[in-house]
């Protein structure tokens, strides 16, 4: 089974979650709105807080710009053209900086999602534990070569594209020496239709790419579907993270609260734990439950000493402690040695 570290956490198929909370640029530019974000996230449990580094100019053209695009698939409006919500939202270079401190005197990881080299060169500088590719760039070859060089887990997120595509850039990073990545499965819809979120995908990925962790980029409602990628083995969840679902910006009607990703901190670990294993295991525990809970052969009436026992003279009840009703037919037949009782259970020396 192959594994990923991340700060010394083991990252692999059916492992507990490892809990990206995706902050992005709910910031929306307020740095002491990053800091009440990423301290709410460590509160409810994540272990990792991300961000997005772009700039006006690293990801968008200006032929996107003129057109005035904003970006209308979103489920909440926005002020002003794209240009200006860029503009206002991007992490400038220092605040990488400042919120890598913050994080660091909490203990929670901090990450950014590079679109640019200049943004890969400032994430090392940042000293992040992995790099996350967005699901944009997955065919991005010259983007993910310069963020191989850096010799670092790469977990890479697989929406819009085709298994051809997925295994494409694997076999690239393959080449260029990466050994630990992750595949997040994804639906690039902001929400997507429930229908249209094949959770399915996640073990098919564990079969198609040998046992590579195969994590999981949500973008539903709640925590319900995040959940239950954790019953399929998804060992992480990558989702958006918001304190108040009403504040303007892209992603805060379709992040996770405070209270929905405490309840996937919470209940992935519960559902990791609670998988086991494949094979048919009695517990200690349980098995101790046999002398209450199971059923003993019991005589039906009392009987005399030399009696020779039939399956009417017999019924099963509790407890356990006697012979098992799944040998009366070794029983039938036989002669009692004493006297026995009505209601009482049947031992192996009351027979001949």
């Amino acid at each position: 089974m192959k594994k990923i570290t991340i700060n010394q956490k083991e990252i692999y198929n059916y492992s507990a979650p490892y809990i990206i909370a995706e902050i992005g640029a709910n910031h929306n530019g307020d740095m002491e709105l990053a800091k009440i974000m990423i301290k709410s996230a460590k509160d409810c449990g994540a272990d990792c807080v991300k961000f997005q580094s772009w700039t006006p100019t690293s990801l968008i053209a200006k032929e996107e710009y003129d057109r005035n695009q904003k970006y209308d698939d979103s489920p909440k409006k926005h002020f002003g053209s794209l240009k200006e919500m860029v503009e206002k939202y991007y992490l400038r270079e220092e605040q990488h900086f400042e919120l890598k401190e913050y994080c660091d005197s909490l203990g929670i990881d901090f990450c950014s999602t590079p679109f640019s080299y200049a943004e890969v060169d400032l994430l090392d500088k940042c000293d992040v534990p992995f790099y996350k590719i967005a699901s944009m760039d997955l065919n991005n070859y010259q983007l993910l070569n310069y963020v191989a060089e850096r010799n670092k887990p790469i977990i890479l997120s697989t929406g819009m594209a085709t298994l051809a595509e997925i295994d494409n850039t694997v076999n690239l990073l393959y080449k260029k020496g990466v050994e630990n990545i992750a595949l997040l499965h994804c639906i690039s819809i902001y929400p997507p239709k429930n229908k249209d979120i094949n959770l399915h995908n996640i073990p098919m990925l564990q079969q198609a790419f040998g046992e590579i962790p195969i994590g999981f980029s949500d973008h539903s409602f709640g925590f319900s579907i995040p959940l239950a990628s954790v019953a399929l083995g998804s060992c992480i969840i990558e989702k958006h993270f918001t304190t108040d679902k009403d504040l303007p910006g892209w992603d805060h009607e379709i992040s996770a609260d405070p209270f929905e990703m405490k309840i996937i901190c919470e209940e992935s670990k519960k559902i990791s734990e609670s998988l086991g294993s494949f094979k048919r295991i009695v517990s200690e525990d349980e098995q101790a439950k046999k002398d209450k809970f199971r059923r003993s052969l019991v005589t039906t009436k009392s009987l005399k000493a030399g009696h020779v026992l039939s399956a009417n003279d017999l019924t099963s009840k509790r407890p356990g402690t006697g012979i098992s009703p799944d040998l009366i037919e070794q029983i039938v037949g036989r002669s009692l040695v004493k006297d026995v009782e009505e209601d009482i259970v049947i031992k192996w020396e009351n027979l001949q």
